[in-house]
């Protein structure tokens, strides 16, 4: 039985391969040609009458000869346009029997022969758009007016001052409605004129343009974002003293490109605000309370704990040395030749100036700690000398050796005069009463 299957298996599986060739898909049928009268045949005569036939009805192609020879097709003659002899070779090509078309139609350079068919182009086109005229003429006062409307609605700067934090965010809304509406009466003009189709080619175009563009103008675009995102946030007020990237001053008045900065020494300073919303920004104003310090050495034999004690006393005598938080002090380093102290101190600049108060700190610190018989050593220099070589010698003087420099009287009057200085802030009021470039900085607004 199993003599009997084995061949009837193997029979079995050598047919699977021919029928699977048999059931492959057939070939994709070759595009139809054009027939010539319907015949089967490739007659050269039938060939030749359906080409000039064909010919006959294309203005540019009436002046060309065809032969036909065994299938194969001859053009010759002249046209006006070199691509009327590529047009008519395909479609000989085209017509059923043709084996290869021979191209032999020339160029006709002459001036009637090129100069007619443009100008009868020409007027052709110009009649077209004559007739076009009120079509179009409607699509552009359709434009014009749906443009109107976005200006008028731009336009009215009360209501959207009204739903906007900020001007400057305000004139960004009114920009863009203005666009929104001259892209919407652009769209409704091409669609008078039926051509929409236009619309994406140019939207396309003007993408391609905005990336370049956008590239470009990077910077200026990142300032544009910085400005918008800082005067909704509101990092600062006028007339605050901050430290910007380093460089000092009050605020005068933050614009849609720059923060105007008064130095203190009254000079204008802008900075980009696209460096001012990615800096650290450091703000004297916002607390009042600032804490001032200062080193001062004692001897290296002197106790520094008794020294720290009389210089704190010295610091809270003084009036503008506030209480709380108290004054501190601490051994800063210990040296060959002193003991370094720090000493700190807290003032309110509402009412007094950070380095007057600073300055008068160390001037009676220093007086209370020679006072109390701290000496404030001078540095020493270890000196060498080579053998052999003479020593200068100078005569001992007489009044000027062993003699001490007597202590100066303590300064009175202005010197001691801590007040804060209010001159820059009169000249920051003064110049943001004037106006000028329109200011982002909005006292109603909450500050960062």
């Amino acid at each position: 039985m199993i003599r009997l299957l084995l061949p009837l298996l193997i029979l079995t599986a050598a047919a699977f391969p021919a029928a699977a060739q048999n059931t492959q898909a057939p070939e994709a049928a070759p595009s139809p040609a054009i027939a010539a009268d319907q015949v089967s045949d490739s007659d050269d005569r039938a060939i030749a009458q359906r080409i000039r036939a064909i010919f006959a009805q294309i203005d540019s192609l009436r002046a060309i000869r065809v032969d036909v020879r065994s299938g194969v097709v001859t053009l010759t003659g002249s046209v006006a346009n070199a691509g009327d002899g590529d047009r008519a070779e395909a479609i000989a090509a085209r017509v059923a029997g043709v084996v290869t078309v021979e191209n032999r139609i020339d160029r006709d350079l002459a001036v009637d022969q090129n100069l007619t068919p443009a100008l009868g182009q020409f007027g052709a086109d110009m009649r077209a758009l004559l007739r076009a005229l009120p079509l179009l003429g409607v699509a552009i006062g359709i434009a014009l007016l749906i443009g109107a409307l976005g200006y008028l609605l731009a336009g009215r700067d009360r209501f959207w001052r009204w739903i906007a934090p900020n001007i400057f965010l305000a004139e960004l809304l009114q920009t863009s409605v203005r666009f929104i509406f001259i892209i919407l009466g652009l769209v409704a003009a091409l669609e008078v004129l039926g051509a929409t189709a236009l619309l994406g080619a140019v939207l396309g175009g003007a993408g391609v343009i905005g990336i370049a563009l956008g590239f470009a103008v990077r910077d200026t675009a990142d300032n544009y974002v910085s400005s918008l995102m800082l005067s909704l946030r509101q990092p600062f007020r006028a007339n605050d003293h901050v430290v910007i990237e380093g460089k000092e001053g009050r605020v005068l008045r933050l614009t849609s490109r720059a923060t105007i900065l008064m130095t203190l020494d009254g000079n204008h300073l802008r900075i980009p605000n696209s460096t001012v919303f990615k800096a650290v920004i450091l703000n004297y104003t916002r607390n009042p309370e600032r804490r001032f310090d200062f080193d001062l050495g004692v001897d290296a034999d002197d106790d520094p704990i008794e020294a720290m004690r009389v210089g704190l006393a010295a610091l809270a005598a003084l009036d503008f040395v506030l209480d709380t938080p108290k004054a501190s002090a601490v051994i800063e380093q210990v040296g060959d030749s002193n003991i370094v102290l720090r000493f700190f101190g807290w003032v309110d600049q509402q009412h007094t100036d950070f380095m007057k108060g600073r300055s008068l700190a160390i001037q009676a610190t220093k007086a209370a700690l020679e006072g109390a018989g701290f000496a404030l050593p001078e540095p020493i220099y270890r000196l060498r000398f080579d053998e052999g070589t003479p020593l200068p010698l100078t005569r001992a003087g007489g009044s000027g050796a062993g003699q001490r420099k007597p202590r100066a009287a303590t300064p009175g009057g202005d010197a001691t005069d801590t007040r804060p200085e209010s001159h820059i802030e009169k000249l920051v009021a003064e110049e943001r009463a004037e106006g000028g470039e329109n200011d982002l900085l909005d006292e109603s607004k909450p500050v960062e």
